[in-house]
């Protein structure tokens, strides 16, 4: 580890550095939430065409999630970080002035190449440069910041909706561009490795890394379909874009404030417990999606299963992080398996979800990720599956270095 990243200090400044980054590449990503039902309109999407328009960002990160791991591993996390902004602010300044949905699908597609360059990069930066004993936390801190760039993405949507796409997508592109000469000049202590997409395959085929690799993908599957269809309820209820606006805002807002206390809570008492408590809350929230017939109740239902997806991904990508370190698998790889579940839930979720929706109702697809989320939880109460998560981080005793 270089000298810079030693120092509590030089750790903080990487962690701070890779929060703007990932805050900027979530904010792209949930921007289109409010613009939904105005695109719809404009465009005249079905929901199938809806969630398709959704997927494409995380379709993008699905087909690069192991190239841009190579990546990582090749070239290091600073360069593959820079080169995921550019993508995503050459691509937000495309999706700014495009009409046609094709070309609005193929933009965020980009996207989604740039922020599993960016994501894949940053969560590695994180495991190579931090402690194990704090992992969760600091990744933590980067889901905070993740979750508030979900926080205002909705909040430039609704701006949008006011104000025409150039303006607003225009200022978020040249955001994202004005952290490339920032993220360029911090030091990385990264060693390249020649390890590739063999040596991941590999890695999934052990159960810690196979679980891992689920249970970032099922709190993907649900935030995808609710991401597509809770505005479209919301809207279909008689809720405007700013009320809209505003659900996804509070949402992420406590998501965000509670991420860095499960980071922690996983460092102390292992992966497994904060895991558990989400799994039951995911899937009531779930199971109550369609319960709703008025705004406000409906609102407070996408809160609360935000809330519960929140307790999911810090020890999820933490316990991802200390199966690769177990096993010797390049991190930069380690954080691609991250994007791939993640993308693949998200494809699913947003895609699939909606066209299942579209042809069997909201309530069908809800309770199908509702009773993903209770059966998870009963093999990781009951089953062999507990097995495969270690009680506390490996190299960890009871919250200390062991």
């Amino acid at each position: 580890m270089s000298d810079a990243t030693r120092t509590r200090g030089g750790e903080r400044l990487l962690v701070a550095t890779v929060c703007v980054v990932v805050f900027v590449d979530t904010m792209l990503f949930a921007v289109i939430a409010p613009l939904l039902p105005g695109l719809a309109h404009e465009l005249h999407l079905s929901k199938l065409s809806a969630g398709v328009l959704t997927a494409s960002y995380p379709f993008g990160m699905l087909v690069a999630a192991l190239p841009c791991g190579v990546l990582v591993a090749r070239v290091g996390p600073r360069l593959t970080v820079c080169l995921g902004l550019a993508l995503c602010a050459l691509s937000t300044a495309a999706f700014a002035f495009l009409h046609d949905i094709v070309a609005l699908d193929l933009a965020r597609a980009v996207e989604g190449v740039g922020g599993a360059c960016s994501w894949g990069g940053g969560m590695a930066w994180i495991a190579v440069d931090t402690p194990v004993e704090r992992r969760g936390a600091m990744m933590g801190y980067a889901v905070a910041a993740a979750i508030a760039g979900g926080l205002f993405g909705p909040v430039v949507g609704t701006v949008a909706t006011a104000t025409g796409r150039p303006p607003a997508f225009g200022v978020l592109a040249l955001a994202a561009a004005g952290l490339i000469p920032l993220v360029s000049r911090l030091p990385c202590s990264h060693l390249p490795s020649q390890q590739g997409v063999r040596r991941a395959l590999e890695a999934c085929r052990r159960p810690d890394v196979a679980a891992g690799m689920w249970l970032m993908a099922l709190p993907a599957i649900a935030s995808g379909s609710v991401n597509v269809l809770g505005p479209l309820r919301l809207h279909r209820l008689g809720a405007p874009a700013a009320v809209i606006g505003a659900t996804f805002l509070c949402a992420a807002a406590l998501a965000a404030a509670i991420s860095p206390a499960v980071g922690r809570f996983s460092d102390r008492r292992g992966r497994l417990a904060p895991l558990r408590l989400g799994l039951a809350a995911a899937a009531a929230g779930l199971a109550l999606f369609t319960a709703p017939s008025g705004v406000l109740a409906l609102a407070a239902v996408i809160v609360v299963i935000s809330l519960a997806l929140a307790t999911f991904w810090a020890p999820t990508m933490a316990l991802l992080s200390d199966a690769a370190e177990a096993q010797g698998l390049e991190q930069g790889l380690a954080a691609a398996l991250m994007n791939l579940a993640w993308a693949a839930g998200q494809v699913v979720g947003s895609g699939v979800g909606g066209a299942l929706a579209k042809e069997a109702g909201d309530g069908l697809t809800m309770h199908v990720i509702a009773t993903l989320c209770a059966g998870t939880l009963v093999l990781l109460a009951f089953g062999r599956a507990r097995r495969w998560i270690p009680v506390a981080p490996r190299g960890v005793s009871h919250g200390r270095a062991a």
